[in-house]
């Protein structure tokens, strides 16, 4: 008998998400029926539609429902199988949950994936080459649609999907811009991912300054601008785009707690003929072989140098995944589980 234990979702929160929205709780796992494998999790992942989805609110997925562990990206390794596809001892990922072990289905289609533990470290397949990583991919390359010389723009560029969008563009001819909190985190996205500048929005006391600092950073104005974040900061950026500019709406992190994005000036996309498209990556597989064959040989050649931050322990993820909302992780937020 295995001993599990997992953070469910306990409320939903009023406005900001806290410690007492989330409950650890102790288990024994049943016993494996036939067709099942039991995966012992070495990392789990921490993202921030994560947030949204705590919310019991009309959106792209249904939401997370009380009581029930909090979903998750997870790698890990098989200890028990009774599916012929899985051995003990593959490593796998899938969506396992805020949880030390997870019981799957191995024949449900896209369950699990089998990675290798060589060149590329298992977390990365939570991170650069996994959902973030081809997140980047495809709001990159299938929306934004750079071409060499063109600048893009990507804000929260020291994070998993920031990174990724950033050594993408460099490696398509691009100017990289990228936009994140703190001189730390600025060098990292300047001197270890290629970015051509990084501006630190902490040291912008106003929507002025922001723009001053943008107009250097990109002179000859944006081409495409991959958004992650939401808020006034956005609506600097938008008012920089070249005509037939392309923006990517990746996510809104600025508004999870529910404030409301601001759109001062809507009139730009018709006046600049934006084209602006928000994105889920999970509807768009048939990408995902291309997207993670190019990453995987970003990551194992060096060329993509992604940073993790990492919480020890399933009772560390809901003050891990709190920091993460509030921008104190520097990469790739995720647990070690072992």
């Amino acid at each position: 008998m295995t001993a599990n234990q997992k953070i469910v979702l306990d409320n939903r929160p009023a406005v900001e998400a806290s410690l007492s929205n989330f409950k650890l709780v102790s288990e024994t796992m049943p016993a494996l029926q036939d067709g099942q494998v039991l995966v012992k999790h070495h990392y789990l992942s921490l993202d921030p539609y994560m947030r949204g989805r705590m919310n019991d609110s009309k959106s792209y997925a249904a939401s997370q429902g009380i009581g029930e562990v909090m979903i998750g990206g997870t790698v890990g390794e098989v200890v028990e199988s009774k599916h012929a596809k899985y051995a003990v001892g593959d490593k796998v990922v899938g969506m396992g949950g805020w949880q030390q072990y997870s019981i799957v289905d191995g024949n449900a289609v896209g369950a699990l994936r089998k990675v290798q533990d060589g060149p590329i470290p298992l977390s990365a397949y939570l991170g650069a080459v996994g959902m973030p990583g081809v997140t980047a991919w495809y709001g990159l390359l299938k929306i934004c649609e750079p071409k060499a010389g063109e600048t893009v723009v990507v804000n929260a560029a020291s994070g998993a999907v920031g990174s990724a969008v950033g050594v993408l563009a460099k490696s398509r001819g691009c100017r990289v811009v990228g936009i994140a909190g703190g001189a730390e985190k600025c060098a990292y996205v300047v001197n270890e991912l290629g970015f051509d500048a990084c501006i630190d929005y902490k040291a912008q006391s106003d929507g002025k300054s922001f723009n001053a600092a943008l107009k250097a950073a990109a002179p000859n104005g944006i081409d495409c601008f991959f958004e992650n974040v939401g808020g006034w900061m956005s609506d600097v950026i938008l008012a920089r785009m070249n005509a037939f500019g392309r923006i990517a709406v990746c996510g809104m992190i600025s508004r999870y707690d529910g404030a409301s994005p601001p759109l001062a000036n809507p009139a730009i996309i018709l006046v600049s003929r934006l084209k602006m498209q928000g994105f889920i990556v999970s509807e768009h597989m048939e990408v995902w072989p291309e997207a993670l064959k190019e990453l995987g040989g970003l990551v194992a050649s060096g060329k993509l140098r992604a940073r993790e931050s990492i919480a020890e322990g399933i009772e560390n993820a809901p003050e891990a995944f709190l920091g993460l909302l509030k921008g104190r992780n520097f990469g790739k937020q995720l647990v070690k589980l072992i």
